[in-house]
């Protein structure tokens, strides 16, 4: 059965973007992009990088861990701030709102359906896992279908943002176990957690 993968960058204290939700990576933006973070994307999760990006780097690796990706309205209209109707055509886009009618992209499908209900008949079909891009409100519906966490760990703090979960998640300890690590000399770390089935 297909997996809901949470592969979302986070900072130390656990915030995922600062207060205004902007891209963090952006012209504007705070979170560091070092040469070796970028390798690393390339090299293990090049279905992650956005078209433009892995136009620009010359990737056309499909990948091999996703081949559709999940994010919430807010989250994609950082995209769409930023000129990108379709940040990942090589992948099904789903976004979820209930306030856009209209796709602007006739790549990405807009589902109004409940998150929850819809993870659950995608991970009955056929095909790679799925990829939760974000943001932070999607993650905390979804809390309870997330059955693998890759965190980007980001060497930086911002004291106050956008959480990792929104509030939207319910109380509902979990524990995770550790799957794989990967420690960049940049000082960003790639840590995988597996849902435990205690």
């Amino acid at each position: 059965m297909r997996r809901l993968v949470y592969f979302v960058a986070s900072t130390l204290d656990g915030f995922v973007a600062g207060p205004d939700g902007a891209d963090p990576t952006g012209p504007d933006g705070f979170w560091p992009v070092p040469q070796d973070y970028v390798d690393h994307l390339v090299a293990e999760y090049p279905e992650t990088l956005p078209g433009p990006a892995r136009l620009a780097l010359g990737v056309t690796a499909p990948g091999t861990r996703f081949d559709t990706v999940l994010e919430g309205r807010r989250s994609y209209e950082v995209g769409l701030r930023a000129g990108l109707t379709n940040a990942f055509p090589h992948l099904r886009h789903l976004v979820f709102s209930r306030t856009l009618t209209v796709s602007p992209d006739p790549g990405v499908e807009l589902v109004a359906a409940d998150p929850v209900t819809t993870v659950r008949e995608l991970k009955q079909l056929d095909g790679k896992d799925l990829w939760l891009v974000g943001g932070g409100e999607l993650a905390g519906v979804l809390y309870p279908e997330i059955d693998e966490l890759v965190v980007k760990l980001g060497p930086l703090t911002l004291g106050t943002g956008i959480p990792l979960f929104s509030r939207a998640a319910v109380f509902d300890p979990r524990t995770w176990m550790l799957a794989d690590h990967t420690v960049l000399q940049s000082g960003a770390l790639f840590l995988t957690y597996r849902r435990s089935s205690s």
